[in-house]
């Protein structure tokens, strides 16, 4: 058994190669070997979001608090909040943050392959974001 407890781990900016704006990135957990979760509270202040990326597994993102939205490639842009559960499936193009006007919190839980949880891409553009890109 492992125990990881609150406020043992440091929490971190999102560098601004994966992130617009003012993200607070809180570990959960990794487990070890041949475990491959990984788990994460990020928070988003109101516009902020992730670039487009992917992940080798998928993920699941759990809104915990506010307001954010998610788009997949090519997909409307989707407002969530608290309660609601995201999948995104292994490979799938997506980005997801705040809202303009409010904050959002999530847990993201994804799994490794070969070492590697996500795939880092192109900014999301403020068209994009705004759900007004054609």
């Amino acid at each position: 058994m492992q125990i990881t407890r609150n406020g043992s781990q440091p929490s971190s900016l999102g560098p601004e190669s994966n992130f617009t704006g003012h993200v607070r990135r809180d570990p959960l957990f990794s487990t070890p070997a041949p475990s491959r979760m990984v788990g994460g509270i990020a928070t988003f202040d109101a516009g902020a979001r992730t670039v487009w990326h992917t992940h080798p597994v998928g993920q699941v993102l759990i809104v915990t608090s506010g307001l954010g939205n998610v788009q997949v490639w090519d997909g409307p842009v989707e407002q969530v909040g608290p309660g609601d559960i995201i999948w995104f499936e292994p490979g799938e193009k997506h980005w997801h943050g705040a809202s303009a006007d409010c904050a959002m919190s999530h847990i993201a839980l994804v799994e490794s392959e070969n070492g590697n949880t996500t795939d880092w891409m192109e900014p999301v553009t403020e068209a994009q974001y705004s759900g007004k890109a054609g």
